[in-house]
């Protein structure tokens, strides 16, 4: 389990000033009222989630669950049912409130006794679930990225801003925005700790991941389900369901979001059908106001050097950030050297802290915008021009299949950089 794995995060958000502005509502979950919440994507991700938001706080409780596959909410229910301790009995989950299919979120949603939904599907879904959950009054944590191409990004910011007109929070599983080492870092980068940042570069750089072999039963779409990570519309590719991380950080550090980008990448290794139709390799470099210019790669394959990390230049030093590092070389050099237990858990305890106190957090344009940087990488490499952030967002390609149904659901080709359109 995550809450094994990874180390625990015990910086609190500090809610004590906001006393004042509480509402009764909030005052009854600190005192121990349930914060019920629905999980709508059941796999590891989905599992993990529901394990940080009930170690986030002794008021957590998981009471629905929803996926577009039984097995995937029997395992989950399996794993929640192991948790003892205080987490003993929190994660437990009626039949009745467990819903299977492709409609199963929208049941889970009616089904009502909800105050949060943890969205963690393959990303093509998020939009959709997120304007959901923000129609239907509920605060969100969404795993990251929140879209994979330009008409689903739109429908997030429109979700996003509706969510503040109805001051719901929207938390995202950006978690380096939640971690002590990153962000004592980026206070003494914006303090001016390097100087002016004139360049940058990130990178996720590792070897291969998993792989389902389809079998006989599977159709193309529940094998495409299974495999999500190798197809465009429901991963967006890693580096929009991976390396989005990186490009968060960036945009963090840099206070922006990027005018324009040229990328290249392809297939080299994983060539196999197996793998879907997407890359194993991209290298993208972003123009940013100012004359940024920020150099970006990602790779999954195997026998390669790793490194994931982001590297900053600036006028007066150069700072290196990945998880639980923080250094500055030159005229102000510094290394983080705190605690930094689990960001994991820490960004469930800002989205509790937040409905306690009725001050709302709203991530929602901020990962989208993290998101969009990546998809207009992608959109580069595949086609091989170049891609302003207007196109990207103004983009009418939208890659989800306008029916979701098991059945047949062809493969899309290889994107072939000056042959694949740019849309």
């Amino acid at each position: 389990m995550a809450r094994l794995t990874r180390r625990e995060f015990v910086k609190a958000s500090t809610l004590a000033a906001a006393t004042a502005a509480i509402a009764p509502e909030a005052l009854a979950k600190r005192r121990g009222a349930p914060l019920r919440a629905g999980v709508v994507g059941c796999g590891g991700r989905g599992t993990g989630a529901a394990v940080n938001f009930l170690e986030a706080d002794s008021s957590t409780r998981i009471v629905a669950l929803a996926d577009v596959f039984e097995d995937r909410i029997r395992g989950c229910r399996s794993e929640l049912a192991k948790l003892d301790g205080v987490l003993a009995g929190r994660g437990t989950v009626a039949d009745e409130r467990c819903y299977v299919g492709f409609d199963g979120y929208q049941r889970m949603i009616e089904g009502g006794n909800l105050d949060v939904v943890i969205l963690a599907t393959p990303p093509g879904f998020r939009p959709s679930h997120i304007e959901a959950a923000v129609g239907a009054g509920l605060h969100v944590f969404t795993e990251k990225p929140v879209g994979v191409d330009g008409p689903g990004i739109r429908r997030v910011i429109a979700a996003a801003n509706a969510a503040k007109e109805k001051g719901l929070s929207i938390v995202a599983g950006t978690q380096r925005r939640h971690e002590s080492s990153y962000l004592a870092t980026m206070k003494r980068l914006r303090a001016g700790a390097i100087g002016r940042i004139v360049s940058a570069s990130c990178y996720w750089n590792q070897g291969g991941l998993w792989m389902n072999k389809r079998q006989a039963s599977w159709s193309d779409m529940e094998w495409q389900l299974r495999n999500w990570l190798y197809f465009a519309w429901l991963s967006g590719d890693h580096i929009v369901e991976q390396h989005v991380h990186n490009l968060d950080a960036v945009n963090w550090a840099l206070g922006a979001t990027p005018t324009r980008c040229t990328g290249m990448g392809g297939r080299q290794v994983r060539t196999s059908g197996d793998y879907g139709h997407i890359f194993d390799h991209f290298a993208v470099e972003y123009e940013y106001p100012g004359g940024v210019r920020v150099t970006s790669m990602c790779r999954q394959i195997e026998g390669c050097a790793s490194k994931v990390e982001e590297v900053f230049v600036g006028t007066e030093g150069t700072c290196v950030t990945s998880p639980g590092r923080g250094e500055i070389t030159g005229k102000n050099a510094w290394k983080f050297e705190g605690e930094n237990p689990n960001p994991y858990v820490q960004e469930h305890k800002n989205l509790v802290a937040a409905i306690a106190s009725g001050q709302p957090i709203n991530e929602g344009v901020q990962v989208a915008h993290s998101t969009l940087t990546a998809i207009m990488g992608r959109m580069s490499a595949y086609t091989g021009k170049v891609v302003t952030w207007e196109q990207a967002l103004n983009s009418t390609l939208d890659l989800v299949p306008a029916k979701l149904e098991m059945g047949p659901l062809a493969t899309p080709e290889v994107a072939v950089p000056g042959r694949t359109p740019l849309v």
